[in-house]
């Protein structure tokens, strides 16, 4: 293979990663937005913290795709569908089961951000794990710090 062909499947592969987290911050994205709902009349500032810091991630990754001249995903995929369902369950339930469905959303995404960081060229593991991660990190923690004030 020549140096070109390498550096094409390397800027594939990380395309693909970095629309895999794309996915997985859309998703968190829709989470956030029926948690909403179900605070309508308080939400607690940690869930619109929470759910800003996704947006601007999801902005970041779409911009890191096409700076790449890759084709950001427009939507959520599998991990939207299945967010919707816990969401859902937990949302005729209550809000604290609400705040445990986002934990283990923001689980999953520390697991994906982790499990991508091999497939990434080097400027993408810049902005991942130099800034993504972190932001991935913190809103995790918010809501785990909400989850054990409500329980």
């Amino acid at each position: 293979m020549t140096t070109q062909m390498l550096q094409s499947i390397d800027t594939d592969r990380s395309i693909d990663a970095l629309n895999t987290l794309l996915r997985g911050e859309l998703s968190a994205v829709e989470t956030y937005e029926q948690a909403l709902v179900k605070f309508e009349d308080e939400i607690p500032q940690e869930l619109r913290d929470c759910l800003r810091s996704h947006r601007t991630r999801t902005e970041r990754l779409t911009e890191r795709i096409i700076e790449m001249r890759g084709v950001p995903a427009e939507g959520s995929g599998m991990w939207g569908a299945f967010a919707r369902l816990i969401e859902g369950g937990a949302k005729m339930l209550g809000r604290a089961p609400t705040v445990a469905a986002l934990e283990e959303g923001e689980d999953h995404g520390l697991e994906l951000y982790e499990d991508c960081l091999h497939e990434l060229d080097m400027e993408s593991v810049r902005l991942v794990a130099g800034e993504l991660q972190f932001e991935q990190r913190a809103t995790h923690a918010m809501i785990r710090e909400l989850k054990n004030r409500m329980y």
